[in-house]
């Protein structure tokens, strides 16, 4: 129980900023100002939308709109490497904040049975809920900081973040690139490709593992 008081905790104070203060930056970053805002940063624009996207972790910024505004600065696939960066960067800085306490701080958050149950989960189908997570408000950043906090293994957090944050980010800046507003099947193609995604990796994954015929856990000592 501790270890779902943890994620909703961590989601509503999430949930709260962006209650407290998104209406006023979605307002001030609209596609067109966030564009402006990028541009007034000059050659350093692109640098700037990554550090929004970073910010993204406590400070209610309108991802998909930034992806959107490098996009139309940039072009669909220059724009779409700076929106993939950004979004993987700042799924990293949550995780290390929450990794970095340690495994002594953890258990006394969650508790011993928890922190074991949540190494567990996250060790074995964590890297879905990290890869369909980032297309979503709130979630992508709770989700990493839980990663860090219970000890998923950094090669399958890094995997499945960057199985997630590539699509979206080439997919919003395209749609910036084309100056259009995100449509609807944004979401979904952002959601599937992913899971496409994570599933191919995941099968190279297992290949690589268990090639030589020998049985082994995928949680092993090696993986953390």
């Amino acid at each position: 129980m501790r270890l779902l008081g943890w994620f909703v905790m961590v989601s509503l104070v999430m949930l709260g900023i962006w209650l407290g203060f998104g209406s006023a930056w979605e307002e001030r970053f609209s596609l067109s100002g966030a564009v402006a805002w990028l541009e007034s940063s000059g050659s350093w624009a692109w640098l700037a939308g990554i550090g929004l996207l970073v910010s993204d972790v406590l400070l209610p910024v309108p991802g998909t709109v930034v992806m959107s505004a490098l996009g139309w600065i940039y072009g669909p696939m220059v724009g779409g490497l700076f929106a993939a960066m950004g979004s993987i960067c700042a799924g990293l800085v949550a995780y290390a904040v929450c990794r970095a306490m340690g495994e002594r701080v953890a258990r006394r958050i969650l508790g011993d049975l928890d922190f074991d149950n949540g190494r567990m989960l996250f060790g074995r189908g964590g890297a879905w809920m990290v890869a369909l997570s980032r297309a979503l408000p709130i979630l992508p950043e709770a989700i990493a900081c839980t990663a860090g906090l219970v000890g998923m293994p950094f090669g399958r957090f890094f995997g499945a973040l960057v199985c997630g944050s590539v699509p979206m980010g080439f997919l919003f800046a395209w749609i910036g690139g084309e100056g259009r507003d995100a449509p609807g099947w944004a979401l979904g193609f952002s959601l599937v490709v992913p899971a496409i995604l994570w599933g191919l990796a995941r099968i190279l994954f297992f290949r690589s593992k268990f090639g030589d015929g020998k049985k082994e856990e995928i949680d092993s000592p090696e993986d953390r």
